[in-house]
C-alpha cells in the first residue's frame, strides 16, 4: 500500500522555529530603545502644536497668555497638551513653549 505522507517533517519545524526565535532575538531589543526616542520626538511635536495655539491666542486678543492654564480656559488647548507623552509638563514664559 502506498502511503500519503504529505507535512513537515520534526526537523523542518525546529529550523523554521530557530529561525523565527533568532529573528525575535534581534527584533526585540532594538524595539526597547526606540521608546525613547518616540516620547521625545512626541514631546517636540506637542510643543509646536501647543506654540501655534499661543500664536493663535495672540492673534485674537493681542497679547500672550500669561500661562497655559489660560489657553486651557480659553478652550485653545486640552488638559492633555499640557503634559509630554513621558508625563512631564510643558514650560512657558514669554510666548515661548518649552519641552521639559
Amino acid at each position: 500500500m502506498l502511503k500519503n505522507n504529505k507535512g513537515f517533517t520534526l526537523i523542518e519545524m525546529l529550523i523554521v522555529l530557530m529561525i523565527i526565535s533568532v529573528l525575535i532575538i534581534l527584533i526585540v531589543p532594538n524595539l526597547g530603545g526606540k521608546s525613547k526616542e518616540v516620547n521625545d520626538k512626541g514631546c517636540d511635536a506637542l510643543v509646536s502644536v501647543v506654540q501655534a495655539q499661543v500664536d493663535a491666542y495672540y492673534l485674537d486678543n493681542g497679547n500672550y497668555p500669561l500661562s497655559l492654564d489660560v489657553l486651557k480656559s480659553a478652550n485653545y488647548i486640552t488638559e492633555d497638551q499640557t503634559t509630554c507623552p513621558n508625563k512631564k509638563k510643558l514650560g512657558y514664559a514669554d510666548g515661548k513653549v518649552k519641552s521639559p
